[in-house]
């Protein structure tokens, strides 16, 4: 077994502790390392950016599953407001995927750092309308069907499963940051089908040379996705231990770093 294929274990457990702490994928982790690791793979260097951002959500789908389910354990899962996102989550995932095929990128990496850092200034400057010990009406309605289109089209394009958006919208509309975080995973099991869907069937016939789905890499895919499910509790119980607060701040600088470490990149 080549080296490399051992680090894709690895970056499962940074994405499984970050799915579980933050409500995040670790997208954006994964997405800057399969784009170096992949073409000492055998995989087309004008490839690798979309064959990372495809592998990165399709390892997502497990990643923010175990993650739900630990949160939901919890109670930390408002399903309501999961239900109402979910049909506008596969309809932008799907959408974004076959958006993203045709981007330069370079263009690809200035939108996620973008995005992270007006993530990051919402976040911090937000107010919640409700008391943050989780006694917030659950968010609903189409407005976040609507919302669900957006979010997992962005998502789809950057690799990610959505918990930068979707944390930021839930906190915003009342959720305790714990019950965003733990929302917002459960968000991430429907943008990553949707959008690993799309890269596989809009990706060009042979677009990757063997091991692969279209786009999807299936040993980083798998490696990532079986290590990040073992991993995804240890962020659960760490997010439970935080103070809304302190998880909040934790949130801003994650975003504030991955956008910094990608315009520094360019």
């Amino acid at each position: 077994m080549p080296i490399e294929w051992l680090l894709f274990p690895l970056l499962g457990i940074v994405a499984g502790v970050l799915a579980g702490l933050l409500g995040v994928g670790g997208g954006l982790v994964l997405v800057a390392a399969l784009s170096w690791l992949l073409p000492l793979l055998g995989v087309p260097p004008e490839a690798a950016m979309h064959a990372a951002l495809a592998s990165s959500l399709a390892s997502i789908v497990l990643t923010a599953a175990a993650s739900a389910r630990a949160h939901s354990g919890r109670g930390s899962v408002s399903w309501p407001t999961v239900a109402w996102m979910v049909p506008g989550l596969l309809l932008g995932g799907w959408l974004g995927s076959g958006i993203a095929v045709g981007i330069d990128d370079d263009v690809l990496r200035y939108i996620v750092a973008g995005y992270c850092l007006l993530a990051a200034a919402q976040l911090h400057f937000s107010r919640p309308r409700a008391d943050r010990d989780g006694s917030a009406t659950a968010p609903r309605g189409l407005p976040m069907s609507a919302a669900g289109v957006g979010i997992g089209g962005l998502s789809a394009v950057v690799g990610i499963g959505g918990g930068s958006m979707t944390v930021p919208l839930l906190v915003w509309r009342g959720l305790a940051p714990v019950r965003a975080v733990g929302t917002s995973s459960a968000c991430g099991v429907a943008i990553g089908l949707a959008s690993a869907l799309g890269y596989a069937l809009h990706a060009p016939a042979g677009a990757l040379p063997e091991h692969a789905i279209g786009y999807v890499y299936l040993p980083a895919a798998i490696g990532v996705a079986v290590a990040s499910v073992l991993a995804a509790p240890w962020g659960t119980r760490l997010a439970h231990r935080l103070h809304g607060d302190v998880l909040k701040r934790v949130f801003v600088v994650f975003l504030i770093a991955m956008a910094l470490s990608l315009l520094l990149a360019g």
